[in-house]
């Protein structure tokens, strides 16, 4: 994906170098400017093995986000689509009812304190379902050579914005939204921008739309049974005219409803320190679905700010929000 600019980019000395790299004093710690990428210092040393040592495989799936874009959701839908021949979706033992959904699809660029961070990984079987929050000039650059497919959910910036928030907000008391929204307007959160991540996989979609899939949360959410379906599509194991009659389509929105996810007790209880960072407890990855939340947090004048920067930003892109 993007190879040709990619390149341009590397000899331009955009995305390779020291020359890029610098460090931000942040209310909630450091973050440092990886090749164009804002990312918390220990993702950086993630990311170089990530970028070095992956080796990717043809049939890999990965799903792709930006952070709060529905990531545990999505995750929750694509394992049990693709897995639903070998668990069964009412089956008292599916995986979901007893395993968090950030633990079924594992990250590639997350596991920050393991020795050898990618051997979990290898050891999977094929076709592996693999997520990451990485822009696409970040990705492995084997991804592109072996032309696996991706998923890329993204969501409103306002929306963004406070589920960025409050989720930062529940290990940092200090971090006032107006705080946040002055950073996040400059691009300064992680794997931020928020703009060039979007377009890079906007891009990707209109010229490889046999390889990604761009989807809308605001999207998804108001047609989910239509959205299922083309999910499954594009995953290769499509739903028969008999699993469609028999309402397997419902039941798979079912299992994966917010609401479901985040009454079980897996869920709701317990902590894990699972994003290499802060322990968060596991119920702080189900917070709220809404679509339009930001309204209850941002002001008018807060909302057209940043409003006028992503439309600034996506300007010419055919890409809104």
């Amino acid at each position: 994906m993007a190879d040709a600019q990619t390149e341009s980019n590397h000899k331009a000395g955009v995305l390779e170098g020291g020359g890029d790299e610098s460090i931000v004093p942040q209310t909630q710690g450091l973050w440092v400017r990886y090749q164009g990428c804002w990312l918390r210092p220990l993702a950086v040393q993630s990311v170089k093995i990530v970028q070095e040592q992956f080796e990717a495989r043809p049939d890999d799936i990965l799903l792709v986000t930006y952070p709060k874009c529905g990531t545990t959701w999505l995750k929750a839908l694509v394992f049990t689509i693709t897995n639903r021949f070998r668990h069964a979706i009412t089956g008292d033992d599916h995986p979901l009812l007893t395993h968090h959904p950030q633990d079924l699809v594992p990250f590639l660029e997350m596991p920050y304190r393991q020795l050898h961070p990618l051997s979990d990984l290898e050891k999977l079987p094929s076709p592996r379902l693999l997520s990451t929050h990485l822009p696409v000039t970040l990705l492995p650059p084997c991804v592109v050579t072996l032309g696996c497919r991706v998923v890329y959910l993204c969501r409103s910036p306002k929306d963004v914005l406070v589920s960025l928030w409050h989720f930062i907000y529940k290990v940092n008391k200090n971090y006032s939204i107006d705080k946040a929204l002055e950073l996040f307007s400059k691009g300064e959160s992680s794997y931020g921008p928020i703009w060039e991540h979007n377009l890079g996989f906007w891009k990707e979609s209109i010229s490889n739309s046999d390889r990604v899939l761009f989807l809308k949360y605001d999207e998804m959410m108001a047609q989910l049974v239509k959205h299922v379906k083309m999910l499954a599509e594009f995953l290769r194991v499509p739903f028969t005219e008999e699993e469609v009659r028999c309402g397997v389509v419902e039941e798979i929105v079912h299992l994966c409803s917010f609401d479901k996810l985040k009454s079980m007790p897996v869920n709701s209880s317990g902590v894990s320190d699972r994003i290499g960072g802060e322990p968060m407890e596991n119920s702080s990855f189900f917070r709220t679905a809404k679509v339009g939340d930001w309204a209850n947090y941002l002001t008018e004048e807060m909302a057209k700010k940043l409003d006028g920067i992503v439309e600034e930003k996506l300007s010419g892109s055919d890409l809104t929000f």
